[in-house]
């Protein structure tokens, strides 16, 4: 299984504003997202993420990925094919199946994942903004990985995709 990171920052790594706010990502970037979590099939992310995501008009083009949410609680989720898992080893169980599996957010959880080992790849697409404030890719851990650049795409005009492979120790 390979584990994909898949995120959209600021070009000073912030994912969203304190308030959650993501409304500067642009559509280029949700449709190359889109298209990555189509692909694989499957996607992780965290409580929060999920609230905020679901309740995107765009998120209907995911309604057919399985969704594995990663939180302390148990919860009931909005479709059948949602999952929740207690941990980042508890989400990759329940996608043993796929080839490729996406973790996207928030940044307490991209972190748990590092800090874990857990990742293969990262991609990061760079919006052309600078926010002063707001939720990091990588929160609440301590941890050092060291990443191999693969490579970049350019997705418009002002906006890169970055391709790290997670150089395992």
């Amino acid at each position: 299984m390979n584990v994909m990171l898949y995120m959209a920052i600021s070009a000073n790594g912030i994912i969203a504003k304190n308030d959650d706010d993501t409304g500067w990502i642009s559509k280029e970037e949700w449709n190359s997202y889109s298209a990555a979590v189509r692909a694989a099939g499957c996607l992780i992310v965290g409580r929060r993420t999920y609230n905020i995501l679901t309740k995107q008009p765009e998120f209907s083009e995911l309604k057919d990925v399985k969704l594995v949410v990663v939180s302390h609680e148990d919860f009931k989720t909005l479709a059948p094919n949602h999952l929740v898992a207690h941990s980042p080893k508890d989400a990759l169980a329940l996608l043993k199946d796929f080839k490729e599996v996406i973790v996207a957010g928030g940044g307490i959880l991209n972190a748990s994942f590092l800090a874990e080992n857990l990742v293969d790849e990262i991609y990061l697409d760079v919006e052309p903004i600078v926010l002063g404030d707001g939720i990091p890719v990588f929160k609440n851990k301590d941890f050092e990985r060291k990443l191999k650049f693969i490579g970049y795409k350019q997705i418009t005009e002002n906006e890169i995709q970055l391709h790290y492979r997670v150089i395992r120790d």
